[in-house]
């Protein structure tokens, strides 16, 4: 078996850099399968590492990310309807899709490598295939997202990128230059949803007046905030979360709930559900405020859908 350990050398901090280099010599020195190691150079050179592994090795290959979302994200559409597997080490700054199958917000990087046997090349994990969105063709393992969040995930990343220390704080203080802006934004939506007793309903608004929707397969985004709380990684359906046009004052309140995964609860402002599909598409042609993993994007239009078991994934044995 090859594990190919995909880097991204300015991804987190030198703390996780470090563990990195424990996990080669362990690794190289105790393990019988062979190690490989490919160090990211450019935007989407994840993706060309990922599937070019996948196509020669399939199913004797696992890949293992060593960054943060933007790895991941590139990764898993390397990977996708492919037989190699995706492990995640979340050695990033925001590691938000990594929370949602470690189960915590308190990330461990250290605990993780050794939950996985990397810390002595002795390695234990199962795979279970779960699913993405596809969206305009490209793959998102974790949350798409419009608004607001979309604006605090862009000022985040630049500030954790240009202040290292302060970590997944960055997206934090993000929102209050975020919020001090106008917060009513519109798109025009046609979306497919079911409801809890499994029925389909369309939500159709053009234009539709808003302050954040968010369309999750995992839980978590822009340094832990948590639109979907209960979301399931393999139940062929997407969460979302839909938070009406609000004012500062009304916003305030919502920040630390809609952090806690409550904001949902006793709040008309604030509306979640279950989706399948859709359409969103700009009021005047200009680009869409919206993202996938965090990763701007600058489509007007955006057709996106589940894409069921799409992508085997790495998970800790119980």
């Amino acid at each position: 078996m090859k594990y190919v350990f995909i880097e991204n050398p300015i991804a987190g901090n030198k703390n996780k850099q470090l563990l990195f280099k424990e996990v080669q010599s362990a690794f190289r020195w105790n393990s019988e399968a062979e190690m490989i190691i490919e160090e990211t150079h450019y935007h989407g050179h994840a993706k060309e590492i990922a599937a070019s592994y996948a196509e020669k090795y399939g199913k004797d290959c696992v890949v293992v990310t060593c960054g943060g979302d933007g790895t991941v994200h590139e990764a898993a559409n390397g990977l996708a309807h492919t037989e190699t597997p995706l492990m995640i080490l979340p050695f990033g700054t925001g590691n938000d899709f990594a929370k949602k199958i470690y189960g915590t917000k308190k990330l461990d990087a250290l605990n993780i490598v050794r939950a996985f046997g990397l810390h002595n090349g002795k390695l234990k994990y199962k795979v279970k295939p779960i699913d993405l969105i596809d969206y305009n063709g490209e793959k998102c393992i974790n949350v798409m997202s419009y608004g607001l969040d979309t604006k605090v995930e862009t000022i985040g990343r630049k500030m954790a990128g240009k202040v290292k220390f302060l970590g997944h704080q960055a997206y934090n203080l993000a929102i209050i230059p975020s919020i001090l802006s106008s917060l009513n934004y519109q798109i025009n939506v046609d979306l497919d949803c079911i409801d809890n007793a499994g029925k389909p309903y369309k939500i159709q608004n053009t234009p539709l007046n808003y302050t954040l929707f968010a369309v999750c397969n995992g839980s978590y985004y822009g340094g832990g905030f948590c639109p979907a709380p209960d979301s399931v990684l393999d139940d062929g359906l997407l969460d979302y979360a839909l938070v009406d046009a609000v004012s500062l004052a009304e916003a305030l309140p919502l920040i630390p709930k809609y952090n806690a995964g409550t904001a949902h609860l006793n709040s008309d402002k604030v509306n979640i559900g279950y989706i399948t599909g859709g359409r969103i598409w700009s009021v005047d042609g200009s680009p869409l405020l919206g993202n996938c993993d965090g990763e701007n994007f600058d489509y007007t239009e955006v057709n996106f859908q589940i894409d069921k078991n799409a992508l085997k994934l790495c998970f800790l044995e119980d």
